[in-house]
């Protein structure tokens, strides 16, 4: 005798498009970012996160903040970023050119500018700071692995310091432990990224005077997506959108193409 299987056949059939449409259908990703960024963007990433999470809910950043060199390093021995924020665009480039991460999300969101700071209460001029003898010890970020360090090696150089205060630089490990050398009496002036300077923390604590952009190469600062996923290419595309934009010229960050 046979048995009608068509309603056995049905559901079994319905069971497989479910398991396959389960298997096959957009990869979403993580609802936690992990990003690693630049030192220089300690403070504007702050409300820039808060207004992403607001058009996001329910998403967790996890922002680390560093050099951007001992990133790059990191990086390519597999450490486990979602997202590479470099304030040196070279470095994304040479990862996407490596085949780490996505070279087609690679992308440029803002131009760093540096600056001479000193604390408030200094009886130093920030526009002089840099010839004035009774500065015993300079903070720049270490040339090796920090972009804002290079640029400030290279301004030094263009303006004819270099040779002058070589023996009183004080290398930090990126451009928020230089502030900080300033900041604490380890060092009288420092070299810093505006942004740092700009900071609603540091407005009071100290005085800056802004390098000229023709003293140094242009720091154009770059990022990359290192694992897909949805929230990936969004915060990227929000990164690039008008109102994170207007927060970064908040903090004294140009645009690309100004």
């Amino acid at each position: 005798m046979l048995k009608n299987n068509t309603g056995s056949h049905a559901y079994a059939t319905k069971l497989v498009l479910a398991l396959a449409l389960t298997g096959c259908g957009p990869h979403t990703g993580p609802r936690r970012l992990s990003v690693a960024a630049a030192a220089d963007l300690n403070f504007a990433l702050d409300p820039i996160s808060r207004e992403f999470r607001t058009q996001h809910p329910g998403m967790t950043l996890d922002i680390n903040y560093g050099s951007s060199g001992n990133y790059y390093t990191q990086i390519r021995n597999q450490a486990p970023f979602d997202l590479f924020l470099s304030a040196d665009f070279d470095y994304p480039r040479r990862l996407a050119r490596e085949g780490i991460g996505r070279a087609d999300s690679l992308f440029v969101y803002a131009v760093g500018r540096i600056v001479v700071w000193v604390p408030a209460g200094s009886p130093l001029d920030p526009s002089s700071a840099l010839s004035n003898r009774s500065v015993r010890h300079l903070a720049i970020a270490s040339p090796r692995h920090a972009p804002y360090g290079r640029a400030a090696e290279a301004a030094l150089r263009s303006m004819g310091m270099y040779d002058s205060v070589e023996k009183k630089l004080v290398l930090g490990e990126n451009i928020a432990q230089t502030l900080q050398f300033v900041e604490s009496g380890a060092a009288e002036a420092g070299i810093v990224a505006l942004s740092l300077a700009l900071a609603p923390p540091m407005r009071a604590k100290g005085r800056y005077w802004e390098i000229p952009l023709t003293a140094y190469p242009k720091i154009e600062q770059g990022g990359i997506i290192l694992k897909p996923s949805q929230a990936a290419s969004d915060f990227r595309s929000f990164l690039l959108s008008a109102a994170a934009r207007r927060i970064l010229k908040q903090y004294g960050f140009s645009l690309p193409g100004e």
